[in-house]
């Protein structure tokens, strides 16, 4: 188990110290530097964000990428803005997070059971990562999987999560195109290797405020994801 931790603590490392896609680190920052004015007397992480949680998980929880005034500023990802209040919310209601809250990286929380990491580390302009940018990150995200060897259950949030964990996890190549997983809210799979994939919407403003991902859809698949672990 030691092991396993300061291997995982290696890739954290690693992706702290990335400077692989000049795009995005310029970006960040830029953003570190100019601050949003809420934040204005905080210092911003302004480097690429690792991934969190318990090296034990049977729950992996894969999002796009920092926000760049979220995790961006407070270097944990999905943490300091709405989406992540979206997700900690949940991962507390059921039993994955000790606070229904994330604001900072000292701020006490601690998760059980659930490991949290993205498909690009860097906050990207508009949110939008290009394809070359997610290729270059998507090592990051397979030395994690090789790591946490105890997940059964994988929670894509979004389409570009949800191909990122297939690409990153090797089921991509060798499935069929017309055998993989498709992308739909609440969508399930089961992998040969008997890991199960749950597809949800991401809990961006741009989802959440439509209503097109709403609270009891959101916890719906957190619900499932909670039963499915529990086995």
């Amino acid at each position: 188990m030691v092991r396993a931790r300061s291997s995982l603590a290696a890739v954290r490392g690693a992706v702290v110290a990335c400077e692989r896609c000049p795009r995005l680190r310029e970006h960040c920052r830029r953003v570190a530097e100019e601050r949003k004015r809420e934040f204005r007397d905080q210092v911003y992480w302004g480097l690429p964000v690792p991934g969190f949680g318990d090296p034990e998980a049977r729950l992996l929880v894969a999002g796009l990428a920092p926000a760049a005034h979220g995790g961006n500023r407070t270097g944990r990802v999905f943490t300091g803005d709405s989406s992540g209040d979206w997700l900690y919310e949940a991962l507390h209601r059921f039993g994955f997070a000790s606070q229904p809250q994330s604001v900072s990286r000292d701020d006490g929380q601690h998760l059980t059971g659930v490991y949290v990491t993205a498909a690009a580390r860097c906050a990207p302009p508009a949110n939008r990562p290009t394809r070359e940018e997610l290729t270059r990150c998507r090592p990051f995200l397979a030395a994690e999987l090789a790591l946490l060897t105890r997940v059964r259950v994988v929670l894509a949030l979004g389409r570009v999560a949800h191909e990122a964990w297939l690409r990153a996890s090797g089921w991509w190549e060798r499935m069929p195109a017309r055998e993989r997983p498709r992308f739909a809210h609440g969508a399930e799979a089961m992998l040969p290797d008997g890991r199960i994939l749950i597809a949800s919407y991401h809990p961006s403003r741009q989802n959440t405020n439509t209503r097109r991902l709403t609270r009891p859809m959101w916890h719906a698949v957190f619900r499932r994801a909670r039963k499915l672990v529990d086995g």
